[in-house]
């Protein structure tokens, strides 16, 4: 699965620079995370940073983007070539 950020997002920059896989960036109000990078930080850390720094809880698991762990593990791999 994918992450996606609601319209409750305060732009308050701290999710961006959290990202592992460079998956989060400004979008033309909100940030906005770009689901062919995001894995959930699957093969970073055991939770999703973006998730336990955002202080008005606003990244829910996109509904449109559902992947198993494995997906998320292929997807990590492709991304760091390991």
């Amino acid at each position: 699965m994918a992450l996606i950020i609601t319209d409750d997002c305060i732009n308050c920059d701290v999710c961006e620079p959290e990202c592992p896989n460079e998956a989060i960036s400004p979008g033309e109000e909100i940030y906005v995370i770009d689901p062919n990078k995001c894995t959930e930080c699957v093969g970073h850390y055991d939770e999703p940073q973006c998730q336990q720094v955002c202080p008005v809880d606003c990244i829910p698991i996109d509904p449109n983007h559902t992947e198993t762990d494995e997906k998320l593990w292929e997807k990590y791999h492709n991304l760091t070539g390991n």
